[in-house]
């Protein structure tokens, strides 16, 4: 599987969860914190291709899951 990339803010359940995932599957994954790293809005909206309203923002690869609840189905349905 190609490496899960997380963005995501400190404070996020929901990142935390999707980080937990991701190491309790023994997964590759990189977690990029939006405030640390200065990026905006406007900005994860196009790198996700969409308006954005909430993270985390999940990317297999360079394609975009969604968020954790989408992640979590993304990994079962490969058997992950």
């Amino acid at each position: 599987m190609q490496r899960i990339t997380i963005f995501g803010r400190e404070g996020c359940g929901f990142c935390v969860r999707a980080k937990e995932l991701c190491e309790i599957k023994n997964l590759d994954y990189r977690y990029i914190d939006i405030h640390k790293e200065n990026i905006s809005k406007a900005d994860l909206e196009k790198t996700v291709g969409k308006p954005v309203e909430t993270v985390p923002q999940v990317f297999c690869g360079q394609e975009h899951i969604g968020g954790f609840t989408e992640l979590e189905a993304f990994l079962n349905n490969a058997g992950v």
